[in-house]
């Protein structure tokens, strides 16, 4: 008991409401509106970093010496490994698969783009997919990859490699409706696999920031809205859709994508920044498939992190 006759149950209900708004936030995330500068979505782009609050709560409860806020805090480590625990849990063995592929945004200001190709090789995909592709490193990346990866196509500042055949190439519209018409980030290819043919989509949406009007994802919401019409006309069964999507799996802007198409998600893999990743914003769909397994590989010379999955039909 202190000065003021409290003890370790009755002292620290600041910390206890801290945790109670912390497990609110995590578990009804969704229910957080996007009204007032996007708060809901930049809160599902970091949601798991919200698991951090955790260990910050039981140090501040035991410089408090409080008890009741000690239990307290384990409300949102609860919530958060239910969330999340599964992405903990080391994956399995060796599950059979049909196709590897690998998706990256190689940095229009990329100072290495033989380096970046030759780096991405060494995944072993059948299918790779760039973003932010100049005209000048366009040579670049096709003389590296073209010796296994002899089909190429190339749409505004987006690329897909391939061991197998590609026809029927043609742009996605996505481009938001205030962006200037030369703006083309989005392709569909058929690529002829020994196990089908597969509709192979490459994306890379509208950028987001975080300003003084709060989160802005509009653009990118009405892209993701674009793709995800395109998809779902789609008259091929089997779908890939790899590309910088700028947002996570959390986020409700990605709806339009995630609920008909299902992601590759093994643990966190977060891919950007490069440098230390925060958040997974470069992902693999599939339709029709399964995304078995996905890795990121090391830095190249991009601020993204190359992303490959492999699928089974």
């Amino acid at each position: 008991m202190d000065a003021r006759g409290r003890t370790p149950w009755t002292r620290g209900w600041t910390l206890v409401s801290l945790a109670i708004l912390t497990a609110g936030l995590t578990a009804f995330h969704s229910a957080v509106p996007n009204t007032a500068g996007n708060l809901g979505s930049l809160l599902e782009t970091f949601l798991p970093w919200t698991g951090l609050a955790v260990p910050v709560l039981l140090g501040l409860a035991l410089l408090r010496r409080s008890a009741v806020a000690g239990v307290a805090a384990a409300l949102p480590g609860a919530v958060w490994a239910v969330l999340f625990g599964h992405l903990v849990v080391p994956a399995g063995g060796v599950t059979a698969y049909d196709l590897t592929v690998l998706q990256h945004n190689v940095d229009d200001e990329n100072p290495d783009p033989a380096g970046t190709a030759r780096a991405l090789l060494r995944a072993g995909a059948d299918l790779i997919a760039l973003e932010e592709l100049t005209p000048e490193a366009v040579a670049a990346y096709r003389a590296v990859l073209e010796a296994d990866h002899p089909h190429h196509a190339v749409v505004g500042t987006v690329g897909l490699w391939s061991r197998y055949p590609l026809t029927g190439t043609r742009p996605v519209d996505i481009r938001p409706g205030d962006v200037e018409a030369s703006w083309s980030r989005g392709l569909r290819s058929t690529a002829r696999t020994p196990r089908g043919d597969v509709a192979v989509y490459v994306a890379h949406l509208p950028s987001v920031r975080v300003g003084t009007g709060g989160f802005t994802s509009g653009r990118r919401d009405e892209s993701a809205v674009l793709l995800g019409t395109a998809i779902a006309a789609e008259r091929l069964e089997r779908v890939v859709l790899l590309g910088d999507l700028n947002g996570t799996l959390d986020d409700r802007g990605l709806a339009p994508l995630t609920s008909r198409v299902t992601p590759a998600r093994t643990g966190f893999g977060f891919s950007w920044p490069a440098v230390f990743p925060l958040a997974r914003i470069d992902h693999v769909m599939a339709r029709a498939a399964t995304p078995v397994h996905t890795w990121t590989l090391p830095a190249t010379g991009s601020d993204h992190l190359p992303v490959a999955a492999r699928i089974r039909f």
